[in-house]
């Protein structure tokens, strides 16, 4: 993996995220969050992070994200690409099926997933969007049985447990 593949991603996701928001944010705001945080994971994890919604959230394929980017980034993508389903709850409970099975390599997607809900709730406190992150409470008892596994990214799961505890909770009207 070379840092022309990791801007080669960053390019990719932007231009097929198009004029996509974030909130209020361009689409770029939480790519680049996501990426940055998976900085300490390498540039795989990285390149992972810039493509996590792209097949998801575009007209993108998991064959080209293949093609461009290699297996295991494609593999992870698919992993990380939400299952289809008739609500969130359907969509999420399946998605998180396929990732309790994960091991081995894939399970870099487990570290970008996490990095994504962690910067997703970071955005939901900052920007007090409680409504939001009560979803993301809601969910994470079964997503953290899903997705943790002890010493893969422990420092991101503290950090999230932390900002889903009641004392971060936004407060009503704000």
């Amino acid at each position: 993996m070379s840092t022309s593949n990791l801007s080669e991603a960053r390019a990719y996701a932007l231009r097929m995220h198009g004029a996509q928001m974030y909130g209020t944010h361009p689409y770029s705001h939480h790519l680049d969050a996501v990426a940055l945080t998976l900085l300490p994971y390498g540039e795989e994890a990285q390149v992972i992070g810039y493509l996590h919604d792209v097949v998801e959230d575009t007209d993108a394929t998991v064959d080209e994200v293949r093609l461009r980017f290699g297996n295991l980034v494609a593999a992870c993508v698919a992993l990380l690409t939400d299952e289809p389903g008739a609500n969130r709850k359907e969509r999420k409970s399946k998605t998180y099926a396929k990732l309790a099975k994960v091991t081995g390599a894939e399970e870099l997607a487990l570290v970008v997933k996490v990095a994504d809900r962690l910067s997703n709730v970071r955005a939901c406190v900052a920007d007090a969007h409680r409504d939001l992150w009560d979803v993301y409470c809601g969910e994470h008892e079964v997503f953290k049985a899903a997705a943790f596994r002890a010493g893969l990214c422990d420092a991101l799961w503290s950090e999230l447990d932390g900002l889903l505890s009641d004392e971060k909770r936004p407060q009503a009207g704000t």
